[in-house]
């Protein structure tokens, strides 16, 4: 399998260099805009969100499409093509982005602005937890090495999303700064309303009798629980489709 998608991958970019031409010269009327490409919703929501009344401006793509598991997908030639020639591409990192590094190797835009999520939070990234119910059927015998893969649910954390956020301003402001304005106020504005539904949050789990959450499905909410001190169960350890509950 990872043969043929490194085939697909070598073909993808070498339409690309085949059509690079024709595409701008196609595009001419669109050479203006930024463009800009993203893995999943969050992402691609928090881009809409700061460029505001400027979306007309901007050529912006989300990958994943309703119902595909980010775990397994993988892009297809013309998403491979789109990101090539992108000004700005973002992704959450992690294995379930393990196709993305040879995709920029081939890129077009030798200028284009990558955001990693996980290497933005950097030590803010947490790595996957196995607790109580959440073991799979083949545990691992008893002194043998484990493998730590980082969670790669961060969008769920509202500090996360503030850190994120702040991130994407900041590069769209790089790479347009004739809007430099627009993109910090909207970027400042959406980081008070994250910041009013943190106190929302806060209020409510403040006043909560119980405080311990029990999920019967996939887990990916660590990074939202942990911030507000919950304690949670669950029957899976991930929230990938491949996962499986044990016992």
């Amino acid at each position: 399998m990872k043969k043929i998608l490194c085939a697909l991958l070598v073909l993808a970019m070498s339409l690309s260099c085949f059509f690079g031409c024709s595409l701008k010269s196609d595009e001419k009327g669109n050479d203006s805009k930024i463009k800009i490409v993203t893995t999943i919703f969050p992402e691609y929501d928090w881009v809409m969100n700061i460029l505001g009344d400027k979306k007309d401006n901007a050529d912006v793509t989300l990958l994943l499409d309703n119902g595909v598991d980010l775990h397994s997908y993988q892009p297809t030639a013309d998403e491979i093509l789109k990101i090539s020639n992108c000004d700005l591409f973002i992704y959450v990192g992690g294995e379930s982005d393990e196709w993305v590094s040879e995709v920029l190797k081939k890129a077009d835009n030798k200028n284009m602005k990558v955001i990693n999520l996980l290497d933005v939070l950097g030590d803010k990234a947490k790595e996957e937890e196995v607790i109580e119910g959440m073991q799979s059927d083949h545990e691992h015998e008893e002194g043998e090495e484990h493998e730590h893969e980082p969670d790669e649910h961060v969008w769920l954390s509202l500090n996360n999303a503030k850190v994120l956020v702040n991130k994407i301003g900041t590069t769209l402001m790089e790479i347009d700064s004739k809007n430099k304005d627009v993109f910090s106020d909207n970027t400042k504005n959406y980081i008070t309303k994250l910041d009013e539904l943190n106190e929302k949050y806060q209020e409510i789990i403040k006043n909560a009798n119980k405080k311990t959450l029990i999920f019967g499905d996939r887990f990916p909410f660590r990074y939202l629980l942990d911030d507000y001190g919950l304690k949670y169960y669950a029957a899976f350890a991930g929230c990938s489709a491949e996962t499986e509950a044990s016992f």
